[in-house]
């Protein structure tokens, strides 16, 4: 979440009084992720998100992330539903930029994530690909494989000047993985971007799941070594086998993992670790002026890359080969 777009107390209390949630009482940005602007809302009725989609975001995509998250909430996943405005419709216009409001979720995410919390977020990633088999709109994946090299060509003139020689990392990883990517494993919806800040807990217990403005149509298994990196990492770097194997029990649980997922699961994590990287790189070198944002560190991510670089088996990550604790 961030604020790139600001917005008087005049615009909104115009807009809020397409829908009814009360009087607006009080409101402030949000400051944390790099897509979006977001608000807090304080209303008579109690409290709410505003989020407005910046550039980033196609206006043709806002209603399969709307749809999917009313679809999800049907089938037993706790996440923000969208408040429909008067009219019936969830999106609105404000400030010159596509507009709607969330409800909130109780729960606050985890800076330190534990076993325990990997473990239900594993187990709620794996309900969520279960819940979303019979969603019928398609999205897809903007940044799989073939969107890194466009990103590649953003940054790389200015890569050295992050760390030196990341040029040169980025183009021989992004060769290795468009010849190797599968092609063949189970698809179906996913989250796309489930990092700690996108869980809410009460104590140990999920309360929900956030942001689905990634989500797409995409292979099961990626989704799960997006997980990998977002969750089984210290803060200093480490990969953290206890929080993988918590994180892969709990999802093979609810859904267990193809002998091909497993196989592909180190390339995979190498192919999600790739993705952010660039992102993140792309966004620490082309912050807009003004904007209320933090931008995240890219060279995390190139030390996960190393990691999964040397994995040799899913062994690495904490289970054997049939996907049970190793």
């Amino acid at each position: 979440m961030a604020v790139y777009t600001d917005v008087s107390a005049e615009q909104l209390a115009e807009f809020l009084a397409g829908y009814g949630i009360g009087e607006l009482l009080s409101y402030k940005g949000i400051a944390e992720g790099v897509e979006n602007s977001n608000y807090l809302l304080h209303t008579s009725r109690g409290y709410f998100f505003l989020t407005l989609y910046e550039k980033r975001v196609a206006a043709g995509d806002l209603p399969f992330f709307l749809g999917l998250m009313a679809h999800l909430a049907s089938h037993g996943i706790t996440c923000p539903q969208p408040v429909v405005n008067r009219n019936g419709a969830a999106l609105g216009q404000l400030a010159g930029r596509p507009a709607a409001i969330i409800d909130f979720l109780e729960g606050v995410w985890p800076r330190r994530p534990s076993a325990a919390h990997c473990a239900a977020v594993g187990e709620a990633l794996a309900k969520m690909h279960l819940a979303g088999a019979d969603f019928t709109m398609t999205r897809a994946n903007a940044l799989s494989v073939a969107g890194w090299r466009p990103l590649f060509d953003q940054a790389a003139a200015r890569a050295d000047s992050v760390q030196d020689g990341l040029r040169a990392l980025l183009a021989a990883e992004l060769d290795h993985l468009q010849a190797h990517w599968p092609a063949s494993l189970p698809r179906g919806v996913i989250h796309a971007d489930l990092f700690p800040d996108n869980a809410l807990f009460l104590g140990e217990k999920l309360s929900g799941l956030i942001d689905f403005y990634f989500a797409c149509n995409d292979m099961l298994a990626y989704d799960v070594a997006i997980c990998l990196n977002a969750w089984c990492f210290e803060s200093d770097h480490a990969f953290n086998v206890t929080k993988a194997r918590a994180f892969l029990n709990a999802y093979g649980r609810v859904r267990s993992l193809s002998e091909a997922e497993r196989d592909a699961l180190p390339l995979l994590a190498r192919g999600a670790a790739i993705r952010f990287l660039l992102t993140r790189l792309v966004d620490w070198l082309n912050v807009p002026p003004g904007a209320l944002v933090k931008p995240k560190d890219p060279l995390e991510y190139v030390r996960k890359l190393r990691f999964h670089q040397g994995v040799a088996s899913i062994r690495d990550y904490g289970i054997d080969a049939e996907g049970f604790a190793a």
